[in-house]
């Protein structure tokens, strides 16, 4: 387990392009291979100081009120720098947003309507999520937190 000073990382990568002076927070589920592997590919795209990555199974995370662990745990979140809280396939929509090569599936999502059957298909992915995450991890994906 890690400590609390250790659960929320800091990016070094390349920067790329511009966004609010406070990076966007990413609440994402260390324990989880899958997870783990497509945060740090995010990651590698956006750029050092542009997002702050916070890991909520790490043990004493500290997250703000409206947000718990077990929420944090059960879906993708993501801190806009004004403090707004997004949860889902918006939050995935501000990732792409700013994210390298994403732009796309940002502009994607943009159009009216789409963002609903993003929405209908994550939630449909999250009941088979464990099932790929434990066929991630037989495949060599590690997580950024293990639990034993």
């Amino acid at each position: 387990m890690q400590n609390t000073q250790e659960a929320v990382i800091l990016l070094q990568a390349k920067s790329h392009g511009s966004i609010a002076d406070d990076p966007p927070i990413v609440y994402f589920d260390g324990s989880c291979p899958l997870c783990t592997a497509e945060i740090n590919h995010y990651a590698s795209k956006i750029g050092a100081g542009k997002l702050h990555l916070v890991d909520v199974s790490a043990q004493g995370v500290d997250l703000r009120s409206d947000l718990t662990v077990e929420d944090a745990m059960s879906r993708f979140h993501v801190r806009r720098a004004n403090g707004e809280l997004l949860s889902g396939a918006i939050a995935f929509a501000e990732i792409w947003r700013i994210a390298p090569g994403w732009t796309w599936a940002f502009r994607l999502a943009s159009i009216p309507g789409v963002l609903p059957i993003i929405e209908l298909s994550y939630r449909g992915f999250l009941v088979v999520r464990p099932t790929i995450s434990r066929l991630a991890a037989r495949l060599g994906v590690k997580a950024a937190n293990p639990q034993k």
